[in-house]
């Protein structure tokens, strides 16, 4: 009788609104929407249950997207008004997102944490997601290019240590292609990356683009000089006319002593390891970059590496906000290191039994003091890839350093044609 009354009684609140246990009658859960890319992606769903457990009001749904299609869906996405609530950004996409409107500024809930600050970032890192004086993303993880390198080649060459000016590692790969076989090369530099060349460049004091972003620097002094250094090693065949798809195994080719030092990135950490075999794990190590002056060593790399940034057009910003702190936690930064093998952007993450104690990483510690931003210009992506093919005529020997540099100046100056109009309207 006494169960049959309570049936009836929930019944009853039921009809009303009420509910007996669970989650009859509570508010419907907000859904709150991540775009992850690549195989970040995938991690982040690993890391997200502790974070829904504490937020029960909210679903959240990760969506994952290859890298090649990123930039083109999320582009597509703010013309339909179908953006996310937050993403994950490359952080050279930033300013053309910022200048579209597509994105949230930050600068207030930055200002009102508890949970981040700016201090807690490498500096470099952080002023990637500046755009015209405004946040508009925080850094979740970071890239940046190190020297990896062979120990014994650079000891049987008379060097006890990697060479901290590019001078002395000029010599070293001299002295190393003499001990190695005919066919082989001290460095490899890929002719289809634009990073090498940019950061001799960054090294030198180069601004990369001159007049507030609106025309190109490339034959001034500072990156002149640069460029005469990177393609003198192709000329002396020190490094090899070849872009990367064209090296079979460039780990075994590392591994066999046809190559010495290689300009890469955090990635390459796990790469050498797994591909590597146990015994030749001694043959390869990292050290920051060298400087053009011995005396300014480590030398500028660049900041690379993705941000979370939240849609102007989302409901749910204090949400997204919320799982923006949850994410850049530094115990959950080191546990996305371990999934993921992404360099952390919270310093604090460096403390990190898993970092503080693996030699091979410590290389990437310094070197992220010593970084920089690229230019923060919408058209960046565009005039890396022309600084790849104007610079490989000068590489080929078919033109001078000079003339590949007056060619990349006006190809870069009409990419920001229209951005040197839009400057001149706001005046």
């Amino acid at each position: 009788m006494a169960r049959a009354l309570g049936q009836l009684i929930c019944a009853g609140l039921a009809l009303a609104g009420a509910g007996c246990g669970g989650r009859a009658g509570a508010a419907p859960r907000e859904t709150l929407r991540f775009w992850g890319l690549g195989r970040e992606g995938e991690v982040v769903r690993g890391l997200v249950s502790e974070f829904e457990r504490e937020n029960p009001e909210l679903r959240l749904v990760v969506q994952q997207m290859p890298w090649t299609s990123a930039h083109e869906k999320l582009l597509t996405a703010f013309v339909g008004k179908s953006t996310p609530d937050l993403a994950q950004l490359g952080n050279t996409w930033i300013p053309e997102l910022a200048a579209i409107g597509a994105l949230e500024r930050l600068d207030e809930r930055v200002g009102g944490s508890m949970a981040l600050k700016p201090a807690d970032y490498f500096p470099g890192v952080w002023q990637t997601n500046l755009y015209e004086g405004s946040l508009y993303g925080i850094p979740w993880y970071v890239d940046t290019r190190v020297l990896f390198y062979r120990p014994d080649l650079l000891a049987r060459a008379g060097f006890d240590e990697p060479p901290r000016g590019w001078e002395k590692w000029r010599e070293a790969m001299r002295r190393i292609k003499s001990l190695q076989d005919p066919a082989a090369h001290p460095i490899l530099l890929p002719t289809n990356e634009w990073e090498q060349a940019t950061i001799l460049g960054l090294q030198e004091g180069s601004s990369l683009l001159a007049d507030s972003g609106t025309r190109g620097a490339f034959r001034q002094p500072p990156f002149a000089a640069a460029a005469r250094f990177y393609v003198d090693l192709f000329r002396e065949d020190l490094a090899p006319m070849v872009s990367y798809t064209q090296i079979g195994n460039v780990y075994q080719e590392f591994a066999r002593g046809n190559l010495a030092f290689w300009m890469t990135g955090p990635w390459n950490l796990g790469e050498f390891r797994r591909r590597l075999t146990p015994p030749e794990q001694v043959l390869w190590m990292t050290a920051p970059l060298p400087a053009p002056q011995e005396a300014d060593w480590p030398g500028t790399s660049f900041a690379g590496g993705s941000s979370f940034a939240v849609f102007h057009a989302s409901r749910l910003k204090a949400q997204a906000w919320k799982l923006i702190e949850f994410l850049s936690e530094p115990r959950i930064q080191a546990r996305f290191y371990a999934l993921s093998g992404d360099l952390p952007a919270r310093t604090a993450a460096w403390d990190d039994p898993s970092l503080s104690g693996d030699r091979k990483a410590r290389a990437f510690r310094v070197q992220l003091e010593h970084v920089t931003p690229m230019p923060r210009v919408p058209e960046w992506e565009q005039i890396a890839q022309k600084l790849v093919e104007d610079l490989e005529p000068a590489v080929r020997g078919r033109e001078s350093v000079p003339e590949a540099l007056a060619r990349l100046d006006a190809d870069v100056d009409r990419i920001l044609e229209k951005r040197r109009w839009m400057l001149s309207r706001k005046r």
